[in-house]
C-alpha cells in the first residue's frame, strides 16, 4: 500500500521509522517526528522499525543528543532502550499537531528542550507514547499507511503505556479543531523582533552537531545503496520488466531530508532481505510472544 503524503482517510494509520529514532518515540524520549512533509493526520500513530539495523555511532551520538536537551531542562537520569529491535511493530503516539521548524523553535510554551528537537522541515508533535510489550514482526511501506485489521487487532491488546522522562501537552489553537495546530498556525503568536532562542552551551552544541553528522551519514549510506541497487536491478528491470513489492518504509533521519521518491522504494526492498533484531551486541530477540494472542497473530502476519 502506497502512503500519501495529504489528509487522507486512516483507518489504523502507521508509519515506518528506521532506528532507533523509531524506539527512542515509542519509549516518550523522542516527543517531535521530524520530516520534510506535513504530518497527514491526528490522532494514533502505529510505529514500527524498519529492518535497517543502526550502527553503534548512530545510536550512542542520537542518545548523547537526548541527554542534552533533557539536561537543559534540568533532567539528568534518562533511561535508554536496551535495545533497538528492527522489522517489529513497536507502539504506538498520539500525533496533536504539526508545525514548522522555526515555529517549534520559538514556541515559548514548551520547555527548551522540545524546541531543541525543531531540526526538520515539519516537526510532528508527539504526546501519549505506547510500546507494545512484546513488539512482534511484520513488514512496513512506504509513507503513511493503514495496518492490516488482522496486525491491529492483535497489536491494540499488547499495549502498555509509556511515561516518557518529560511530558509535554501542546496546546491546541482551537480545542474544537484537532487540525488547527498545523503549519502557520503558530507564526502571529510570536511578537516580532523578540529573540526566543535557547541559548546553547559547547556541549549541546556538540551534541546538536554529532546527531545532525549522525544522521547525514545514515541517509549517505543509504544513498549509496540505493545507487548500488538501482544499478544491479536496472538490467533486470529491462530484460524482465518484472515489478517488486514495498517493504520497510519512509527512510527518515532525523534532521535529513527522505529519500527521492522514485529511488526510495528500491532501497527499501534492498533492506528487507536482512530482518532481524540487533539487540545492542546481546542475544538475538525471540519474535515469538508470550501469550496466544500474540503467538497466534505473529503466525498468521508470516507470509505464506
Amino acid at each position: 500500500m502506497r502512503g500519501v503524503r495529504k489528509q487522507g482517510n486512516y483507518t489504523n494509520p502507521c508509519l515506518t521509522m528506521h532506528q532507533p529514532w523509531a524506539s527512542l518515540l515509542v519509549y516518550g524520549i523522542k516527543r517531535v517526528e521530524g520530516r520534510s512533509w506535513p504530518a497527514p493526520l491526528r490522532g494514533r500513530l502505529w510505529i514500527h522499525a524498519a529492518s535497517k539495523i543502526p550502527e553503534e555511532a548512530t545510536i550512542k551520538a542520537m542518545e548523547e543528543f537526548y541527554r542534552e536537551i533533557y539536561a537543559v531542562n534540568g533532567i539528568t537520569d534518562l533511561q535508554f532502550p536496551q535495545h533497538y529491535p528492527v522489522s517489529r511493530l513497536l507502539g504506538c503516539v498520539e500525533v496533536v499537531g504539526c508545525v514548522r521548524c522555526e515555529e517549534l523553535a520559538s514556541w515559548e510554551v514548551v520547555p527548551e528542550g522540545v524546541r531543541l528537537e525543531a531540526q526538520t522541515d515539519f516537526c510532528w508533535l508527539c504526546e501519549n507514547p505506547q510500546k507494545l510489550l512484546v513488539p512482534f514482526e511484520m513488514r512496513g511501506y512506504q509513507g503513511v499507511y493503514n495496518l492490516e485489521k488482522k496486525v491491529y487487532e492483535a497489536a491494540v491488546r499488547g499495549l502498555t503505556p509509556v511515561k516518557g522522562p518529560l511530558p509535554v501537552k501542546f496546546p491546541l489553537p482551537d480545542a474544537q479543531d484537532p487540525f488547527s495546530l498545523k503549519p502557520g498556525s503558530m507564526c502571529t503568536n510570536f511578537p516580532e523582533n523578540k529573540s526566543t532562542a535557547v541559548e546553547k552551551s559547547s556541549t549541546l552544541n556538540a551534541a546538536i552537531a554529532g546527531a545532525r553528522a549522525a544522521a547525514t551519514q545514515f541517509n549517505k549510506k543509504n544513498q549509496d545503496l540505493l545507487t548500488n541497487v538501482m544499478q544491479d536491478e536496472k538490467p533486470y528491470a529491462l530484460r524482465s520488466g518484472s515489478k517488486k513489492k514495498s517493504s520497510d518504509g519512509d527512510a527518515f533521519n532525523q534532521g535529513t531530508s527522505a529519500l527521492a521518491e522514485n529511488g526510495e522504494r528500491n532501497l527499501i526492498e534492498h533492506e528487507e532481505s536482512s530482518s532481524h533484531d540487533q539487540p545492542r551486541g546481546q542475544l538475538k530477540q525471540d519474535p515469538g510472544a508470550p501469550s496466544r494472542i500474540f503467538a497466534a497473530a505473529v503466525k498468521g502476519l508470516k507470509p505464506s
